[in-house]
């Protein structure tokens, strides 16, 4: 196995999706599939035994059990990047796939060359689904509200222990909106280390992402916004 190359594990009812994605990354020099797999009760064992850099989780015929798959995926393991594809995008779904801390919400049109460049920005950190919100006002005031909820809440989350100096450094760059590369470059440490204080900090926080571990923070005193 590569270590460069991104791996992908992907999850999906339809036979010849799979086969279509297959064929799509198998000339992909920096994408690697580790699995494939249908929606079932066997899907989060088999990526606890071949933890991937990305998940591609298809919610066609599966979408309420699809989204809470992609829910349990993010609380097990913070630092795959789960991307959602659905044949009927809506603002409703959207809003689910937010809610479920999916970092991106694709149409099936989308081409092959445009899910490669979404799973490569995807595996820099960034959160393609974000950019959904632009043209969407109704799903961006919904997020907005749940945003207001949280922030207004009188105490914050226990944490399990507190944040090492160097957890607070990181976590400060976090709130800054940097992502773990630009992080790594300015601390001079490597990308994988920075995601091991990601991983580690949203277990102390008790939190799945990493915007709401930003809020626990500030709530706790841990850090502050300039």
């Amino acid at each position: 196995m590569n270590n460069n190359k991104i791996q992908i594990f992907i999850i999906s009812q339809q036979s010849l999706f799979l086969q279509a994605l297959e064929q799509t990354f198998k000339d992909t020099e920096d994408i690697s599939i580790l699995g494939t797999i249908g929606v079932n009760n066997d899907v989060l064992k088999a990526i606890d035994n071949l933890p991937p850099d990305v998940a591609l989780l298809d919610l066609d015929g599966q979408a309420e059990n699809g989204l809470d798959l992609a829910r349990k995926i993010k609380q097990r393991s913070p630092n795959i990047g789960v991307i959602l594809l659905t044949s009927n995008p809506d603002d409703s779904q959207l809003f689910m796939a937010i809610k479920a801390q999916a970092v991106a919400y694709l149409n099936k049109e989308v081409t092959g060359t445009q899910l490669v460049e979404v799973i490569r920005r995807v595996d820099r950190g960034e959160h393609p689904i974000n950019e959904s919100l632009t043209n969407r006002p109704k799903v961006a005031e919904h997020v907005l509200q749940q945003f207001q909820e949280l922030t207004s809440k009188t105490e914050a989350g226990p944490f399990i222990s507190p944040l090492t100096p160097r957890e607070i450094e990181i976590l400060e760059y976090i709130a800054q909106g940097y992502l773990n590369k630009q992080i790594a470059a300015e601390l001079g440490i490597s990308e994988q280390t920075i995601k091991n204080h990601v991983t580690s900090i949203l277990r102390k926080l008790n939190t799945n992402a990493r915007t709401e571990a930003v809020v626990v923070a500030i709530k706790q005193g841990l850090i502050k916004l300039s």
